[in-house]
């Protein structure tokens, strides 16, 4: 699975990924809307053949970016062995 930043305003974000793996991607949703910081995660999954799916994160404040990293390194952490 490859991922790309398609868009960054600062408190909004969209990732792209190519060859999405949903079990990889579901834990960084979950992540995500457990942050209280993040106002809003969306999830787009168009046709799989046709289209890339993405991620779009807007935040309360600070960086999209960062809240996307921080979700991400908390999955890592956990499933650390």
């Amino acid at each position: 699975m490859q991922t790309y930043l398609i868009e960054d305003t600062g408190e909004t974000a969209v990732i792209g990924f190519k060859d999405a793996n949903v079990t990889l991607i579901t834990p960084l949703i979950k992540t995500l809307y457990d942050d209280s910081n993040v106002e809003m995660v969306r999830y787009v999954d168009k046709h799989p053949e046709l289209e890339d799916r993405t991620l779009f994160v807007q935040v309360k404040k600070g960086s999209a970016l960062e809240a996307i990293k921080k979700a991400s390194l908390a999955i890592a952490d956990y499933f650390r062995l």
